[in-house]
């Protein structure tokens, strides 16, 4: 898996590039949540439930239709996720973290599909190293693992992000200097 902070950079940059007008700030920091929150699943290793099971790690909270029914359950309860902007975010959000997964090179992949297909599955590539769990994470692999992370995940992310976001303010001046 990629490190708790790569997981909330995705929607982060998502919303810089879209700007504060479509997802707001307290939305962006919910998407950020959204984003770290099916790691919440490693509670099961201690609760005696198996890495494959399909409530282990990596399994039905690394969906999409679970990402859905958490952005959809978000909404009843908080007026500002009931726009379909605000729905649609956090989906991506979240299903975000179960398509980063997939790109790592260790564990036994995300359950994507999961309730219709609990096979995990890896993209066609995996270039990012797994992410050591625990203190690990202070070891030189965890150090290899923010390498690998900010080569294929932070770059390209921010540099699409912030590429948006210039040609919206480029729009956005055009627009109101009647261009």
């Amino acid at each position: 898996m990629p490190t708790i902070f790569t997981h909330a950079v995705v929607p982060l940059a998502i919303a810089v590039a879209v700007g504060p007008t479509r997802i707001s700030p307290k939305l962006a920091i919910a998407g950020a949540v959204f984003a770290v929150l099916p790691d919440a699943d490693v509670v099961a290793f201690r609760l005696g439930i198996d890495y494959a099971d399909t409530w282990g790690h990596r399994g039905a909270t690394h969906s999409l239709v679970f990402a859905a029914i958490c952005a959809g359950a978000m909404a009843m309860v908080w007026k500002e996720a009931r726009s379909a902007w605000a729905f649609a975010f956090l989906t991506f959000a979240m299903a975000s973290h179960g398509l980063l997964d997939t790109l790592t090179d260790g564990g036994l992949g995300a359950a994507l599909f999961w309730p219709f297909d609990n096979s995990r599955i890896f993209a066609p590539e995996t270039p990012v190293r797994v992410s050591p769990i625990g203190r690990g994470f202070l070891s030189m692999r965890g150090l290899e693992t923010l390498i690998s992370e900010f080569k294929w995940i932070w770059a390209p992310t921010i540099t699409l992000s912030l590429a948006v976001w210039a040609m919206r303010l480029r729009y956005d001046r055009a627009a109101r200097s009647g261009i």
